[in-house]
């Protein structure tokens, strides 16, 4: 688990759906003048640079939001949050899900932010310095727990491991169990890869039984290079924010027209 770095990976079409998805249901929650709760359990560092020895590497990046960017109107929230970050940043920064939320959340909005591994959680720390924000060098999943309900008590969370683990298609279902037992108010947002193995599959079968009016989203899209196992993306969203499912159908066009498909 703390081997893992998203740098290799930022950009890619899976960042496109996740964190697309993410800014449109922070976007809606702004709407209302009432504070709110962002917290995620496996926050990375938060800021990443597509020109870095890293996204070169695997050209993840490159398949990905260079080719995507063109699918979002200027007034979406993941093109009003890209365009902050980059005019802040640099042309080719790309901002994780931390700095997405820190873009378009409000100085009255709490952020959560876990990070274990040490260099990712030092490098998170720089990256979203901020009166409202708090960076946690602890297990994600136990941080949240400890936080719900949280005050306020409006809001949202991400949970996105690496899934280098293989408990982990074990733990979660349990983990959002018990985070929404705490948190029932609470929108949670879980991201998972799609396999060619289809390991995810048992776990969807369980969350949708425990959540059956939750909303499952997914996209498909080829491997970024042979051998590659992920080939798609999924969200799995309790509590989902009116109008989300109509929010992704275009995202799902989009993902259809460059031959792959969406659900």
């Amino acid at each position: 688990m703390l081997s893992y770095q998203h740098a290799y990976h930022a950009g890619n079409l899976a960042d496109v759906h996740k964190h697309a998805a993410l800014a449109w249901m922070l976007d809606y929650l702004t709407r209302k003048p009432k504070p709110l709760s962002y917290i995620e359990t496996h926050a990375g560092r938060g800021l990443y640079d597509l020109a870095g020895a890293e996204a070169v590497k695997t050209g993840e990046a490159a398949q990905g939001i260079a080719r995507a960017e063109g699918w979002f109107g200027a007034d979406h929230p993941y093109a009003r949050a890209l365009k902050k970050v980059r005019a802040e940043r640099g042309p080719t920064a790309y901002p994780g899900s931390p700095l997405i939320a820190q873009s378009l959340l409000r100085a009255d909005d709490r952020l959560h932010l876990a990070e274990l591994h040490p260099q990712e959680h030092e490098a998170l720390s720089r990256a979203v310095r901020a009166h409202n924000t708090r960076v946690y060098r602890q297990d994600g999943y136990e941080m949240a727990q400890s936080l719900c309900p949280p005050d306020p008590r409006r809001g949202l969370m991400l949970i996105d491991p690496s899934w280098e683990v293989k408990a982990d298609y074990v733990s979660v279902p349990r983990t959002m169990q018990a985070l929404a037992r705490k948190w029932n108010v609470g929108i949670l947002a879980l991201w998972y890869p799609l396999l060619r193995d289809g390991a995810h599959a048992p776990m969807l079968r369980q969350l949708e039984a425990e959540f059956p009016e939750a909303l499952r989203h997914e996209v498909r899209f080829p491997p970024a290079r042979d051998g590659h196992r992920m080939i798609g993306s999924g969200l799995f969203v309790v509590n989902p924010p009116w109008g989300l499912d109509a929010a992704l159908k275009p995202l799902s066009d989009q993902f259809a027209r460059t031959g792959s498909t969406g659900r």
